[in-house]
């Protein structure tokens, strides 16, 4: 397809979506469904106006899918408006981030050795590559704002912001057993390096420099009342010093880019504690409509005063990640719509699809994080919602790119599409029913 054609369809599909958008969130129809659609008629259905190849493309994809990942994790911390003090609120998504994915990569493993005869260390590799939930596409069942509570979305969203890096390490192990990575004698340098060192150093250094970099721009807003507006190249700014330096210092990028939103929201949730306290004010948060002004940017003044100067950096921030979200969302599913030929559809591996999302997924929720105190509802709905998607393309075309046999990485690349395309489909149509469902719910109980 020529560049004018590109032009053409993206700008009406993004018309269409701006326009129909209401409409999407009373169907049981989710944006990515209609973003897969669209890629696969530009070239699997037959009018071949793009030649998307995954493993001739690797490289791209890779870089592609890096960067709507980041940006997504940086955008679920900025979300996460919660101390980590409050261990009852991140109990459950820490749990799911660890145990629970640690669970799905051993029943994806037992299932790639013994159902789908994939050698032991590719079989890792599968699970570490499927195991960790989306932050791009799961947006629908995400926390909607900071400000938002629900214990559902709040597992959700914090779930998919840890365990994009918390898969790394097995994604190495994987590789490893292949023999294209070091693990060292007995796995020493697998648990020293790829686990203890590039998580630690990858939470530890996204956290400082959102701490320091939060706190620098507010003492420049509110002292010297300088550094005003620019709050997009902030964002961007912090989301690439934080991975940079992080994979410079060999830890997890990942790690360190949802650590940096997560420690600029504190910054923010802090100083506005201190400056409402100093005021006398009883409600340690800014008033409602300050708020709304500050993430809308409408009173550049906002940006100064002592009370507000947080909410306006942190949430103008977070307007501003969230409208990358959705572009990088289009951009990525349209891709993989194009990439959803015969030779990449595993229609005999759909089984494995099922057992994915139906047993492996709701039983390492149950053994891993069982929720106690949970509604009816809320167990559920988690166990379902496991949403596969750009992370798992990510890991996927990493893993090609650092030199795993043809043979091998056509047959992951087969598993992974069928599983994030399905995911797509079957997430995709129940989010809107399940979500208005449990919405009700708990405005009843409420």
């Amino acid at each position: 397809m020529n560049a004018t054609v590109w032009f053409i369809v993206v700008g009406g599909l993004f018309v269409f979506m701006a326009v129909s958008g209401s409409l999407l969130r009373r169907l049981p129809l989710s944006t990515a469904i209609i973003y897969l659609a669209v890629g696969f008629l530009l070239d699997p259905a037959g009018l071949a106006w793009s030649n998307i190849e995954p493993l001739e493309s690797a490289p791209l994809l890779e870089r592609i899918t890096e960067i709507a990942v980041l940006i997504s994790l940086f955008t679920a911390g900025l979300k996460l408006n919660v101390p980590w003090s409050s261990e009852r609120r991140w109990a459950t998504p820490l749990k799911l981030a660890t145990i629970s994915m640690t669970l799905t990569i051993a029943g994806v493993t037992a299932a790639g050795v013994f159902g789908l005869g994939l050698p032991l260390g590719a079989a890792v590799l599968l699970g570490a590559i499927l195991a960790p939930t989306d932050p791009v596409l799961a947006s629908d069942v995400q926390l909607a704002s900071p400000q938002d509570r629900d214990r559902l979305r709040f597992a959700l969203t914090g779930e998919a912001g840890l365990n994009d890096g918390t898969a790394f390490p097995f994604v190495m192990l994987g590789l490893g057993l292949l023999g294209v990575h070091d693990l060292g004698d007995n796995g020493w340098r697998w648990i020293a390096i790829d686990v203890v060192w590039a998580v630690g150093i990858g939470l530890g250094t996204g956290w400082l420099l959102g701490l320091i970099v939060g706190r620098f721009v507010l003492y420049l807003r509110r002292e010297r009342l300088e550094a005003v507006g620019l709050d997009d190249l902030l964002a961007l700014g912090l989301i690439a010093l934080s991975y940079g330096i992080a994979l410079l210092c060999h830890g997890y990028g990942f790690l360190a880019v949802f650590a940096a939103g997560l420690g600029l929201r504190r910054v923010e949730r802090r100083a506005t504690e201190s400056a409402l306290a100093d005021r006398g004010d009883s409600e340690a948060e800014v008033p409602a409509d300050l708020r709304a002004s500050a993430a809308l940017g409408k009173l550049e003044e906002i940006a100064t005063q002592p009370a507000t100067a947080p909410a306006y950096m942190a949430q103008a921030a977070l307007g501003f990640t969230e409208q990358l979200e959705r572009i990088a969302e289009a951009v990525v599913v349209l891709i993989l719509g194009g990439m959803l030929s015969f030779r990449y559809l595993s229609a005999d591996s759909l089984w494995f699809v099922a057992l994915l999302f139906l047993v492996i997924r709701p039983l390492s929720v149950l053994l891993g994080a069982p929720m106690g105190n949970a509604s009816r509802l809320q167990r559920p709905l988690v166990m379902w919602f496991g949403i596969r998607g750009v992370g798992s393309l990510f890991y996927l075309m990493y893993a090609i790119n650092h030199g795993i046999p043809p043979m091998l990485a056509e047959r992951l690349t087969a598993l992974t599409i069928t599983v994030v395309a399905s995911s797509i489909i079957v997430h995709g149509i129940s989010v809107t029913p399940l979500m208005q469902r449990y919405g009700r719910r708990q405005r009843i109980n409420g």
